[in-house]
């Protein structure tokens, strides 16, 4: 197959010194949404425990044991602004997200041990959900950092019940290993009750020498027997207890590697814990990356910084997407599927760090003579129509027949609607892209590079409507809701102003309703508040999204549970056979 893919076809073309100067306000804005994303960053960095006070005592960050087990350069963190229940600290309590360890890909989660310990808190159920499920979708190893004090008692409502409840955590590590994906744990501090659990649960179970895990810690165990009420003779045997309790956590090392044995191995520093992590991750099932890649690792031809002089904050304003694609991808080349059927969706063949992805995107601007089955409008991007639908349908089971992961580069205004639209069956072509995704079972990424409305957003890969979305990235551009605000304004009190109209009263007061519902909806659906309320898991900079197709790329091929053998694949030979038609008989 290395005709197919070793050169593709090119894509996009350098930028004018014009379109960088009209364009660099768009630049300085775009850079300002992400300031705001890095302060709230740093401010949750800065929760709880100084830093230095945690290394004065011996101990690491999370961060700093992130840092120390990382491969430099490769973790892509998610969630780091996830905060769905508006929780004190204004977090979920966890770190996350793609990276490499000993050259082996993973999902990494730890426990950030300078807010209460690492305590069980708001939102962080949801997060460790959304965690144990990119591990599940990407079949890759998820490695815990453990240091969980348990649940955050005061709190407990928040955290504990529910069908999405924080125990869901350790069916889904059953789940995974019966899949045979591991979970390793490397375990510090005092784990009780919640941290307990969390600690016992993974697979392997590495342990700095001062940690413990238990079902119950000192606090609960000094106080099971209570008379109903506190009195002081009860307090002082509570503070007995608790003095014991503080001097001999139950579960420590002596019980768990001496006695139980649950312990793998225990180590004398923390950096040795981590070393040992690594250590077991190269033990762990990966092929060398040229088994699945079609052809040698390549830049872009095109700096992917170049997209914030491409792509307006203008919600408004349309862009070139080939131009887009061309700094993201291997070589800026590209196989395009059906490039003149539905033309407002670009489906072709491309490259990251040399393997195979799928893409999916909306292309913009006015489509005059377009959708065939009306002449009583025109056609622009980012909305989707009959063709467009089928498109995609007909590439999605493609890829999924072929194996090929998806990427998709979502900017869309939604579906086109009214009766000709409904007569043109898009509601059943909308739903039906969902049941072609749901039949690839294949992991697919999603970056939505600016708008993501109405039921546009779920058909293209969005997470709320499939189980293939491993996950979901925002831009400083980035919108997301059900409809604009003008449109959600208008919808709501179009019949109020006849109303109001045909009664003779003033339009004024509704008109301030109006203005107040489009405010509302500018607040809510920027990258800031998508990234709080988990609408995106995380909002990166114009330049990082190459990064993470490139950590998708490498990770969807580390150990794939199911392989198309690249001369078996329909897709390449079909893209490639709107050009040729068939080969001329010999002579």
């Amino acid at each position: 197959m290395r005709p197919y893919f070793a050169r593709m076809d090119d894509i996009g073309k350098p930028l004018r010194p014009a379109q960088r100067e009209r364009m660099a306000e768009n630049a300085v804005q775009a850079e300002a949404v992400m300031n705001k994303i890095d302060a709230e960053v740093e401010r949750i960095k800065n929760v709880g425990i100084p830093a230095e006070k945690i290394r004065e005592r011996g101990e690491m960050t999370v961060w700093d044991r992130i840092e120390y087990v990382v491969d430099p350069g490769t973790f892509c963190p998610l969630h780091t602004i996830f905060d769905p229940e508006n929780e004190e600290s204004g977090s979920t309590g966890v770190v996350d997200g793609l990276a490499r360890i000993a050259g082996r890909w993973c999902v990494l989660i730890g426990f950030n041990n300078k807010w209460i310990a690492g305590a069980w808190i708001a939102g962080q159920a949801e997060n460790n959900l959304r965690v144990t499920d990119l591990a599940k979708l990407m079949n890759l190893p998820l490695v815990w950092l453990v240091n969980c004090s348990g649940v955050k008692l005061p709190e407990q409502e928040k955290v504990y019940a529910n069908r999405r409840g924080q125990g869901t955590c350790f069916f889904r590590h059953a789940e995974l290993e019966q899949m045979g994906i591991p979970v390793l744990a490397g375990i510090y501090g005092t784990n009780p009750a919640g941290g307990g659990y969390q600690g016992i649960s993974p697979t392997i179970l590495l342990a700095h020498k001062n940690c413990n895990i238990a079902v119950g810690g000192g606090g609960i165990v000094s106080g099971m027997s209570p008379k109903g009420s506190f009195d002081e003779e009860g307090a002082e045997e509570l503070i007995k207890a608790t003095r014991h309790f503080k001097a001999v956590p139950p579960g420590s090392v002596k019980v768990h590697y001496d006695s139980t044995g649950f312990f793998r191995a225990v180590f004398e520093t923390e950096t040795q814990v981590l070393d040992a992590l690594k250590e077991c991750m190269t033990d762990l099932p990966a092929y060398n990356p040229r088994f699945f890649r079609v052809a040698e690792p390549a830049a872009p031809k095109y700096s992917p910084a170049e997209i914030a002089s491409i792509v307006p904050l203008n919600q408004k304003a349309g862009y070139d997407f080939d131009n887009v694609l061309a700094r993201l991808v291997d070589n800026s080349e590209q196989m395009e599927f059906r490039p003149q059927y539905g033309p407002e969706v670009y489906t072709g063949l491309v490259k990251a760090d040399g393997f195979l992805l799928g893409v999916i995107g909306n292309r913009q601007g006015l489509l005059p003579n377009y959708p065939e089955y009306t002449n009583e409008y025109i056609g622009v991007g980012g909305k989707l129509y009959r063709q467009g639908l089928i498109k995609m349908n007909e590439f999605v089971t493609l890829c999924g027949r072929d194996r090929v992961p998806i990427l998709w580069l979502q900017d869309t205004s939604g579906i086109d609607v009214g009766d000709t639209a409904e007569k043109a069956e898009l509601l059943g072509l909308g739903q039906s892209l969902i049941y072609s995704i749901e039949q690839t079972h294949l992991p697919m990424m999603l970056v939505v590079l600016r708008k993501g409305t109405a039921a546009a957003h779920y058909v293209m890969g969005g997470p709320t409507a499939n189980n293939n979305n491993a996950f979901t990235l925002g831009t400083p551009a980035t919108e997301i809701y059900v409809m604009h605000g003008e449109t959600a304004a208008a919808a709501s009190y179009a019949r109020r102003l006849v109303k109001e109209k045909d009664a003779g009263k003033p339009l004024g007061p509704v008109i301030d309703k109006m203005n107040e519902m489009v405010k509302h909806y500018e607040e809510t659906s920027q990258p800031l508040y998508c990234a709080k309320k988990g609408f995106v898991d995380e909002v990166v900079r114009f330049e990082e999204i190459r990064r993470y197709i490139v950590a998708f790329a490498n990770g969807v091929y580390q150990n794939p549970r199911s392989i198309c053998p690249h001369h078996h694949m329909l897709l390449p030979r079909m893209i490639r056979s709107q050009v040729v038609t068939g080969l001329d008989r010999p002579a």
